[in-house]
C-alpha cells in the first residue's frame, strides 16, 4: 500500500508550503542541507536535524521539456522541469512555471513561487528570476 504525505518526516516542509515558505533541513552536527526531509542526516548519521527556511533563490541545475505527460498533467504539457540548486546548498526538482518553455536553460537563476497543482494541492514551482 502506498504511504500517505505527508509522513511525520515531511509534515513541516509541507506545512511550510502552505504558508509559502520553503523549508529545508541541516544537521546540527556536520551542516549539510538536506532535501526531501527524512529524520536522520544522509551524511553523518546523526538524528534530528533542524528545520530551516530558504529564501527560495536557485539556480537550474538540469531541465527537460516534457511533451508526453501522466494522464493528470496530459494537459498542461509541454512544461519544463528542472533540477534546482538551492541558495542554502540543497537540490530539489519541480516545475519551472509561466514561461517559454524554449526559453529555460541551465543555469539560469530562478526564484520559488507557490500554486495549486491538478490535485488542489499547494507546490512549490519555480520562475525565471526577473520573467
Amino acid at each position: 500500500m502506498a504511504e500517505e504525505l505527508p509522513d511525520p518526516d515531511s509534515s513541516p516542509y509541507w506545512e511550510g508550503i502552505n504558508i509559502e515558505e520553503l523549508r529545508y533541513q541541516q544537521c546540527n552536527h556536520c551542516n549539510i542541507s538536506i532535501f526531501y526531509p527524512r529524520s536522520i542526516c544522509p551524511n553523518c548519521g546523526k538524528p534530528d536535524p533542524i528545520w530551516q527556511t530558504s529564501k527560495g533563490k536557485g539556480t537550474i541545475y538540469a531541465c527537460s521539456v516534457i511533451h508526453r505527460a501522466p494522464p493528470a498533467y496530459k494537459e498542461d504539457t509541454p512544461y519544463v522541469v528542472a533540477l534546482v540548486d538551492l541558495a542554502e546548498g540543497f537540490r530539489m526538482m519541480s516545475r519551472i512555471i509561466d514561461c517559454d518553455t524554449n526559453s529555460v536553460k541551465v543555469g539560469q537563476e530562478v526564484d520559488v513561487v507557490y500554486r495549486k497543482d491538478n490535485t488542489g494541492n499547494r507546490i512549490p514551482y519555480f520562475t525565471l528570476h526577473n520573467s
